[in-house]
């Protein structure tokens, strides 16, 4: 069949075509997955021989696969927390076609190209997407570096303050400088959890409800307004302050800090562009969309570091955002999942847990005690077109700041990220004026606790294609009878 059937056709009145909204039909090659012609207009079927796979979805829009290159799949080791089977298949829901990731919370991290190996083979066969990985940077590892970017990782992450898992530390201002000293000339990108305690503090993140005087916290476990004042702006200006102190090691490799939560970074991130060096920042769909002033006492579905700030922040990122030469350059899910056990959900929220753990009673709704992460991998496209709509953004900006922008942060530029000629045939069918209620059927992450459930989003995904091959049919037969056929990306960065 495929021999009768070269290509797959997709054709649409309006569709994204290296930046611009335009007519659009877009030829993809069965053998190679990758789009061989493109047409700035829709042809019609009968342009093309009988028998050829054609679709013309006007009026919805053809954008390219989104590439979120910040998720933690937590595969092997925590797979109740996350795995490559359902977090993969919740991105192709939301038109994730690529997803990279992070190297902790798997057990092991990927620290080492052994554990890259054990990270590769648990993902065979299970991957609706394609994957790539990054490796991590942790004290004691530096020789491992190199060997891992020709083993194809995308780039690298280092905490500068506590990561929340005891596998994967801490890194000190030497760790880093050997880091940067070693992939210096690598064609790779270091990234890094920014925050970390300034000399003089009034608290220290989660461990403040154990800590005596000054470092007690301010107010109630349960309030976010306490465990907000406990991660201020300054545990990431501090860090941030500190990685450019050690910018001029590796002047040529490009620095990277991920999920920017505070305004005040802002400043010295554009100082030190301007003074050359060579570093940008992404937010986090969550930053974008959720504000502190609207997070109820012990919903610790909420709870991420850096925290979510106040509505006045939130307009400061999609000021810088929207700025063409702004620092802040993509948007990510930073997808980190977990039990919902662990959340320590309260009774009066929604999908709380019934069952409680032995000693976890007087914890209910302790935002220092719950895990810190946000599940929201595959909704991104929507809350980001949801909030977006106040915010006078088009679709060329999600574009800018979900593919284009991403895939070139972590090396693959040159065949995701865009419709064009040679670039893999990732494909969306996207309805901008649709709406969906995000209940479980739209949450296909393993476990169902998202701060956005509940929330009516606009912007459906119909469709979704990778490599020329449908994955996702929201109307049609779902993820279909195929099975996952996603690609790992272990090709060494160029």
């Amino acid at each position: 069949m495929a021999a009768a059937n070269p290509i797959t056709v997709l054709a649409s009145s309006r569709a994204i075509l290296d930046g611009k909204l335009t007519a659009a039909t877009v030829v993809i090659s069965h053998a190679t997955g990758k789009i061989t012609s493109i047409f700035h207009s829709v042809l019609h079927a009968s342009d093309f021989p009988p028998g050829t796979s054609y679709i013309d979805h006007s009026p919805h829009i053809l954008l390219p696969g989104l590439v979120d290159a910040h998720v933690h799949l937590n595969e092997p080791g925590r797979t109740e927390w996350e795995g490559f089977w359902t977090g993969t298949r919740a991105a192709a829901f939301g038109g994730v076609t690529t997803v990279i990731d992070m190297p902790l919370n798997a057990i092991p991290p990927t620290t080492s190209v052994s554990a890259l190996r054990e990270k590769v083979q648990a993902a065979q066969g299970k991957c609706w997407v394609d994957v790539g990985f990054y490796g991590g940077i942790v004290p004691g590892n530096p020789t491992e570096l190199r060997p891992l970017v020709e083993a194809g990782v995308r780039g690298f992450k280092g905490f500068l303050i506590d990561s929340g898992v005891p596998e994967f530390p801490a890194v000190s201002s030497t760790d880093v400088a050997l880091a940067m000293a070693a992939l210096a000339d690598e064609p790779t990108t270091l990234m890094f959890h920014a925050e970390t305690i300034p000399p003089i503090a009034d608290s220290v993140g989660d461990d403040v409800q154990r800590s005596l005087p000054p470092l007690a916290p301010i107010g109630p476990l349960d309030e976010y307004a306490t465990f907000l004042a406990s991660r201020p702006s300054a545990f990431e200006t501090y860090a941030i302050a500190q990685i450019l102190s050690l910018a001029h090691i590796a002047p040529k490799l490009p620095l990277h800090i991920v999920h920017l939560s505070a305004i005040e970074a802002i400043p010295l991130l554009r100082e030190a562009i301007a003074n050359g060096i060579n570093i940008t920042a992404e937010t986090c769909f969550h930053y974008l969309s959720l504000a502190a002033e609207s997070i109820r006492n012990g919903d610790t579905r909420h709870k991420c570091c850096p925290p979510i700030r106040s509505k006045s922040n939130q307009d400061g990122l999609w000021e810088e955002l929207k700025q063409d030469d702004g620092c802040i350059t993509t948007v990510v899910s930073d997808h980190s999942p977990c039990t919902p056990n662990l959340k320590l959900l309260p009774s009066h929220i929604a999908n709380a847990k019934k069952d409680v753990v032995a000693g976890q009673e007087e914890s209910k709704g302790d935002f220092f005690s719950a895990w810190g992460g946000v599940s929201s991998v595959g909704l991104g496209l929507s809350i980001l077109w949801t909030e977006g709509q106040s915010r006078g953004i088009s679709i060329e900006d999600v574009v800018k700041w979900c593919c284009k922008k991403t895939a070139k942060q972590v090396g693959l530029e040159n065949e995701k990220g865009d419709l064009a000629v040679g670039f893999d045939g990732d494909v969306v069918v996207f309805d901008d004026e649709g709406f969906f209620e995000v209940g479980e059927e739209a949450m296909l992450f393993r476990n169902k606790c998202s701060p956005y459930q509940g929330m009516r989003l606009q912007g459906v995904v119909k469709e979704t294609w990778v490599r020329g091959q449908r994955v996702w049919d929201r109307e049609g037969s779902g993820f279909g009878k195929g099975g996952p056929n996603g690609k790992l990306l272990l090709e060494r960065r160029r």
